[in-house]
């Protein structure tokens, strides 16, 4: 653990992840083998995290939440979760990415109806953007929304979507181009729909306990109260948000990083090589300093940003250096500590193996690297649109 203390949380904060440190330990670790064997996190998961308050935990306590939107909370939440059980289990995505899509943009009918359920676990929530041929550059989605008067009418493809198999209710991005502009839109599509349906769970590198899937539109009915925010003001909708997720991204990836460096001290400090502990030999106290650096130097902007995000202040251009600095942090830190499991490092009945392959997909979901460097380089004035 961090030789600094984290002084943006308070004795309650830290009374709250004691709680969650046993229930995870006690309902969520001992089925992680069956869920990554599974390629999909039990719906059990979720009901218990619902039961204890754990979803959505910022929604208003008319809809059966806790009213509570101390980003803290939820940072604490993500840290237990991660160390204790498997990053494939997207509670974060859930209750953070894309339930404040239903809470800020949803129908009063929407919310009344999904709200509480989401909040329990029973409606398990996802959202679709990537397309086949459209991944960050959402300009070129090709899923349209045709406005047929009492309601909408969706058709299209997705793929690479998280919770794609579980999910009950889907926030969809779709082209609406409205007054001869190309608009997009977002829309709340339900397990159920007639013409909505979904393809086998993709096969991936890693985390292989999040199912993952395809989705097809053939003529989805969307009623008109299930139409998020403005129909042509799906771009929009999205920037206000993303600042959230890719904070939220950034907590995973530094939890992740920080769980395999502390698996990793257990392991050179046990293991002996020529007669002594792995972790006495020069490199390796020197590899686990530098990333001991890496690691406080990380986690002291990332609670920054919470701060700033509790307090309103979190731009998207901090965001994506919250992001771009964590899920590449994250790859070195447990590259490095494979090399120092040696060849049990490679073997799948280490935790650190499948952390390898579970890392890979960080500078890339959530908004890749190269696009989290343009968001950051424009913010600096640096736009090769107007320098060119």
């Amino acid at each position: 653990m961090s030789l600094l203390k984290r002084r943006h949380l308070t004795p309650d904060h830290e009374a709250f992840r004691d709680s969650v440190r046993r229930w995870a330990m006690a309902e969520l670790t001992p089925h992680v083998e069956a869920w990554r064997s599974a390629g999909a996190v039990s719906r059990d998961a979720y009901l218990s995290a619902g039961a204890q308050g754990y979803l959505l935990m910022w929604a208003p306590e008319d809809y059966g939440g806790l009213g509570l939107t101390d980003q803290r909370y939820d940072q604490v939440l993500q840290e237990e979760v991660i160390r204790h059980s498997d990053p494939g289990f997207y509670q974060n995505l859930h209750s953070q990415v894309v339930g404040p899509y239903l809470g800020n943009l949803g129908s009063e009918e929407l919310k009344t109806r999904l709200m509480p359920r989401a909040i329990s676990g029973e409606c398990i929530l996802a959202v679709a953007m990537t397309e086949p041929n459209a991944g960050s550059d959402l300009a070129n989605l090709k899923t349209r929304a045709v406005d047929c008067g009492d309601h909408w009418e969706i058709s299209g493809q997705k793929t690479y979507i998280s919770n794609g198999i579980l999910a009950d209710a889907v926030v969809v991005a779709a082209r609406t181009d409205i007054g001869g502009r190309r608009t997009l839109g977002l829309f709340m599509v339900e397990r159920g729909m007639e013409g909505f349906s979904r393809g086998q769970k993709l096969r991936k590198l890693g985390l292989d306990a999040q199912d993952t899937a395809e989705l097809f539109f053939d003529r989805v009915k969307v009623p008109k109260s299930h139409v998020l925010g403005d129909p042509a003001e799906g771009f929009v909708n999205l920037a206000r948000h993303l600042a959230n997720e890719r904070l939220h991204v950034a907590i995973g990836s530094l939890t992740h990083a920080q769980t395999a460096f502390d698996l990793t001290m257990d392991y050179i400090t046990s293991r002996q090589a020529f007669g002594q502990p792995i972790g006495s030999f020069q490199e390796s106290r020197f590899v686990m300093a530098r990333l001991r650096v890496d690691l406080d130097v990380a986690q002291a902007f990332v609670d920054a940003c919470v701060m700033a995000h509790n307090d309103r202040r979190l731009s998207a251009e901090v965001a994506a250096e919250a992001k771009l600095q964590a899920s590449e942090l994250e790859q070195r830190v447990i590259s490095a500590c494979l090399q120092l499991h040696g060849g049990a490092g490679y073997m799948e009945e280490y935790r650190i193996s499948r952390m390898f392959r579970d890392a890979r997909i960080a500078p890339i979901y959530g908004g890749t690297s190269e696009i989290m460097k343009e968001i950051i380089s424009r913010g600096m004035g640096l736009d090769a649109r107007r320098l060119t």
